[in-house]
């Protein structure tokens, strides 16, 4: 809870306890009057700063203002029928505040759980000053072009360029991405990425404001800029209803008791002016112009909860009506941890072809290079190798007991002399060479996500009609791939204009327009499509600035099965904004109707408004909680 919506509790509290206090104490007349104004100044001064604002900007018909011209004409009714009263006036700001309360309260909720997500946050920065020394500072204290410096073990604070170092980072936490990075001078690196192995020094190209960790609060932020259908909707309905309800009360309240007068008749002013203030309170449209935009925002942060970031309201409706989800394969389905699949040695035994590879290997981070000593399980005497070459784009050459042992690919085999034949299998060839001459390969494979499979075939039970794979890999990777996750359709060879030439072929072939088309990539080579999709997904794409701008939908958890939960929370948000539009619409009009025929009192007013406020909040809170 925060500082303003602790005061506001305490400003309710102590509201309802003087009138409670005032029912039992004898007071009459002006002091009477002058108690319960005082009560009535405690609760509602804000709102009739607010009311008193809105007139001023010309904005006026807002809630501030039809809850001014109630509570006050409350009291002057009061006044004018000598009753003392003063009950009704301070129950409709009172209740009001309370609804006003629970939705701040809401929004507040919603905020921290996405705002949680983000403990990748660094809380300093090394900043290197001019006689060399380190002093720790807030992050927001570094400016543009200042040097930082990362010690192994710590995140990046601020986005930066290596000016000094290199090392390895580990981007998980950002990307999803298992694969260490490998950079040095000159690279560019963003925070929130975590220093394996060595000290860097970073010139800070962005205030902290505009790195990438700020930016997606900042995205979450604005979220509520992107209104969706039904929010529009609303507004529209909005602007065009109070102005209505407020012309019908004050035809009710002064109108009808001028013409009975002209008439000759009675004009019951006080019966009137009550059913008009009543009528009022009643027509109140907060239910609907709070409810519906916090149930969309409490969907956007029951998603973050479970590490999902929706970037706005309209994009959580878009993806309530997906029918087509589109896939990239590399990074998105498979999880970029590699495993060896197949051994093929040339005229000695597998074991030796393997050994000598794992020894060719032995001092590389590579993840290649991790599968294959995975692969071997045993540990080698760094003394078989003697010494290790690598060039960049080809592989390793490494002297070793069994002599000069050349890993890597077909232009290493060709540097080396190697006769072979080029090999076309679903994954990564590694060929290997001993002292010029060819000895055989191995296979590696990027495993499937333990998900994927899983996530497939949940798609199609929550009604998605078609699922299909857009990849660059070779035919045989790609079938391979799409035959165990069950994908409906798969196209292979494609660079990044072909993927979207084929996303705008099946979304010109879809049944209807209320269909939509989601793409689900890993949010960098993928960005042109994110953009033309209908919903772009990215999946654990956070330390890319091009996947923050492309997606509409980040997975920070890097897991196929969030796709599913994604869907699922967009159709329940979905039909709670339903449920509380028509909730909210009928039991206005059945109290309004009621109002005009002298039906409703007060009291009923006040729960037309703020009674449906309530309820219309708790059901939108009901976003935040999803099984998985």
């Amino acid at each position: 809870m925060t500082g303003k919506q602790r005061k506001n509790l305490v400003r309710i509290l102590i509201s309802f306890a003087a009138v409670v206090i005032l029912a039992f104490v004898p007071l009459e007349g002006v002091p009477r009057l002058v108690a319960y104004l005082a009560v009535y100044l405690v609760i509602g001064y804000d709102i009739l700063m607010g009311a008193l604002h809105g007139i001023i900007n010309r904005q006026p018909l807002d809630e501030s203002l039809l809850m001014t011209i109630a509570t006050i004409g409350a009291f002057a009714l009061a006044i004018y029928e000598n009753s003392g009263d003063y009950n009704e006036a301070i129950a409709v700001m009172l209740f009001y505040q309370v609804g006003e309360w629970f939705q701040s309260y809401a929004v507040g909720r919603s905020r921290r759980s996405i705002s949680s997500l983000m403990e990748m946050e660094p809380d300093h920065a090394n900043l290197i000053l001019e006689d060399g020394s380190i002093e720790e500072v807030d992050c927001e204290e570094v400016e543009v072009g200042s040097i930082i410096a990362v010690k192994p073990g710590e995140r990046i604070p601020i986005d930066g360029i290596i000016c000094e170092g290199a090392s390895s980072l580990n981007t998980s936490d950002l990307t999803g991405e298992s694969m260490p990075r490998d950079v040095g001078v000159g690279d560019e690196v963003v925070s929130g990425c975590i220093n394996i192995d060595g000290a860097l020094k970073l010139k800070t190209s962005k205030e902290y404001a505009d790195s990438t960790v700020a930016r997606i609060l900042e995205l979450i932020e604005e979220s509520g800029h992107r209104k969706a259908r039904s929010e529009k909707f609303i507004s529209r309905f909005a602007r065009i209803y109070t102005p209505a309800v407020v012309g019908a009360a004050c035809a009710m309240g002064i109108g009808l008791p001028v013409v009975k007068m002209l008439a000759g008749l009675d004009g019951l002013w006080g019966v009137w002016l009550y059913r008009a203030l009543t009528f009022l309170v009643i027509s109140c449209p907060c239910a609907l112009v709070v409810s519906i935009p916090l149930s969309f925002f409490a969907g956007i942060g029951g998603a973050g909860r479970k590490g999902i970031l929706i970037k706005g309201s309209s994009y959580m409706e878009n993806l309530s009506d997906a029918r087509t989800i589109v896939f990239d394969k590399t990074g998105t389905l498979t999880r970029g941890k590699f495993k060896v699949a197949e051994i093929c040695p040339a005229g000695m035994e597998k074991e030796k072809l393997l050994h000598c590879i794992a020894l060719a290997e032995l001092y590389s981070a590579h993840p290649i290079a991790e599968s294959v000593k995975n692969e071997h399980g045993k540990a080698i005497d760094p003394s078989e190798v003697i010494d290790t070459k690598e060039i960049a784009g080809e592989g390793i050459i490494a002297g070793t007991a069994f002599g000069s042992v050349a890993v890597g690919n077909e232009k290493l085999m060709k540097r080396v002399g190697a006769v072979f034949e080029e090999v076309k299998a679903p994954g990564t060839v590694l060929y290997a060479a001993i002292d010029g001459v060819y000895a055989g390969y191995i296979v590696i494979t990027d495993s499937l996500k333990d998900n994927s499979k899983s996530a497939i075939a949940q798609l199609k039970r929550i009604g998605i009609k078609e699922t299909i794979m857009l990849t660059g890999d070779n035919p045989e990777a790609a079938a391979a791939a799409s035959k165990e996750l069950g994908i409906d359709r798969v196209y292979s060879r494609l660079l990044p204009a072909d993927k979207v030439s084929k996303i705008e072929e099946i979304m010109a072939k879809r049944s209807s327009e209320k269909e939509r088309v989601v793409f689900v990539g890993d949010g960098i080579n993928d960005a042109p499509v994110l953009i033309r999709s209908d919903v772009g997904i990215a999946m654990g794409a956070l330390g890319s600035a091009a996947a923050i701008e492309a997606a509409d939908v980040v997975l920070m958890n890097d897991d196929p099965a969030d796709i599913v939960t994604a869907i699922r929370l967009s159709a329940k948000c979905m039909r709670i904004v339903k449920e509380n539009i028509w909730f909210a619409i009928t039991i206005k009009i059945g109290c309004l109707v009621l109002s005009a025929f002298g039906l409703a009192n007060m009291w009923l007013a006040i729960f037309a408004d703020v009674g449906v406020l309530v309820l219309a909040i708790l059901n939108a809170m009901r976003c935040f909680n999803i099984r998985n």
